[in-house]
């Protein structure tokens, strides 16, 4: 597939603070790509660069095929931009303020796109109202319907359901899923971990510097492998080690009445277990898998990355 978005060791330092270190990611066409960090990571400075608002202190970056700092008009001309703050004149009404931006992109037809995304997004009856009057999540939607007005390829949404109410949040979500079905490129941050899992095709955490990219499935087995509870009517001390004895089970735990397995290839292999626990007297209620979130892959790369820069200072002092 074509990559639409390419770093190669983006950097950008304010001052003597480096907000982004040696930033090499590829996003290919149609994927919704979710950017996770703390505050302070260089989430927002990341799509600042990308979207040519601010020039990267070094290092390269090609977005839908242009390179940043080189042909920052056309990349301007092939994205939408969702800001975390939607930055709209008050006083217009949603749908003057779509029209004043639609103006800027010198788009055909304005009127028809305006009331394209205004229905989209449920704001159609609403077109008439000042902005000022409108909660966030409605000042939210109009911001998107902005983003999208001229039909941009790639698009760059910043925290899109921060401080939303959960209805909202829940607009804001299923608008970028019916996005991705239209095959649009997507790069989002976010904070909300469980959100970026249900909408990313792929994830990268970023705290200054890359700790890791991959799919939320793979970034899961790399850090934590697979484990299966098996939910019994009473536990058993023998159980566990029964298990424990399978060439493929790495480890096997009773935790009161559930007994935690990690193991390869649950699909294949459960059925064995479950077979040698019903010989050995076990009453199974239920079999689920244990999933680790995103928020616990995310918390556990960066609690390496403190070890490894502490390991690093401790060596530095040996020194």
């Amino acid at each position: 597939m074509t990559e639409m978005i390419q770093t190669m060791n983006l950097s950008k330092s304010f001052g003597k603070n480096t907000a982004v270190e040696n930033l090499s990611i590829e996003i290919e066409a149609g994927q919704v790509f979710g950017l996770l960090g703390p505050n302070g990571a260089g989430k927002t400075t990341t799509i600042r660069m990308l979207s040519s608002l601010i020039a990267p202190t070094s290092g390269e970056a090609r977005v839908a095929g242009f390179r940043v700092g080189e042909n920052d008009t056309l990349i301007r001309q092939n994205i939408g931009i969702l800001t975390e703050s939607p930055g709209l004149y008050d006083r217009l009404t949603a749908e003057r303020n779509l029209h004043f931006y639609a103006g800027l992109y010198e788009i055909d037809n304005v009127s028809a796109q305006v009331e394209k995304y205004l229905r989209m997004l449920g704001l159609w009856e609403r077109r008439k109202e000042e902005v000022a009057g409108f909660s966030k999540g409605m000042r939210q939607k109009v911001a998107m319907a902005r983003a999208l007005l001229h039909e941009p390829k790639i698009l760059f949404l910043d925290e899109p359901t921060s401080g939303l109410d959960p209805e909202a949040a829940r607009v804001v979500r299923e608008f970028i899923g019916e996005l991705r079905q239209e095959g649009r490129t997507i790069l989002i941050t976010t904070h909300n971990l469980n959100e970026a899992e249900r909408l990313c095709d792929r994830v990268a955490v970023l705290n200054t510097r890359l700790l890791a990219i991959d799919t939320p499935a793979n970034l899961r087995q790399q850090l934590y492998g697979r484990s299966v509870v098996f939910h019994l009517q009473q536990a058993q001390d023998g159980f566990a080690q029964t298990l424990a004895e399978f060439p493929f089970v790495h480890s096997s735990e009773m935790v009161d009445n559930k007994l935690v397995v990690g193991l390869d290839d649950p699909e294949s292999n459960n059925p064995a277990l479950v077979r040698a626990l019903v010989e050995n007297g076990a009453q199974i209620q239920f079999v689920g898998e244990l999933r680790h979130s995103l928020e616990d892959i995310y918390l556990r790369l960066v609690e390496n990355q403190d070890e490894e820069q502490q390991a690093a200072g401790g060596q530095e002092q040996a020194n």
